[in-house]
């Protein structure tokens, strides 16, 4: 029953657009057994949202994205849970995730220009009493996102090395 679970889950994780019909087809068990798993999963908190992956270039939008690496001082009994709370709830924040190495926080955040990505970090983010410093990374060029590749395969214009 996992693994069927498991497959329902990669199913709607690569297109949330796929019918109960369709996944029934492909894993090849009832719709209604589908649809009830599915509801399962959706009230077990499993399945969290459905969601889309826009490309916004090609929408004509350029919004700018940033990877912002935050050295924090963890909160005593809380950890770091108790300040990534404080972070996350900022409507600029789109990831944020608990990392190894020399910084203890990765956020991903997004703004209309480089400027509203500036004056969250200046403004918002370093002045939080836990925060010790950060270092925001600016995105240059989005390749490939929540697993789909955003724009279309590009003709290889290198020459062909032969030994």
């Amino acid at each position: 029953m996992v693994i069927l679970m498991d497959e329902i889950l990669r199913i709607l994780e690569k297109d949330a657009r796929t019918t109960a019909k369709q996944i029934s087809a492909i894993v090849g068990i009832p719709e209604a057994e589908v649809k009830k798993k599915i509801k399962e999963m959706e009230k077990k908190g499993i399945i969290r949202k459905y969601k889309t992956v826009i490309n916004w270039e090609k929408a004509g939008k350029e919004p700018v994205y940033a990877m912002i690496d935050v050295k924090v001082f963890p909160e005593r009994e809380r950890g770091y849970d108790a300040v990534a709370e404080r972070i996350m709830r900022f409507p600029e924040v789109r990831a944020l995730y608990l990392i190894s190495g020399t910084y203890d926080l990765s956020v991903m955040v997004m703004g209309r220009d480089m400027k509203e990505v500036a004056y969250f970090v200046a403004e918002k983010l370093a002045p939080l009493e836990q925060v010790q410093g950060t270092v925001t990374h600016f995105i240059l060029k989005r390749y490939k996102e929540d697993g789909d590749i955003l724009f279309g395969e590009e003709e290889n214009k290198r020459l062909a090395v032969s030994p």
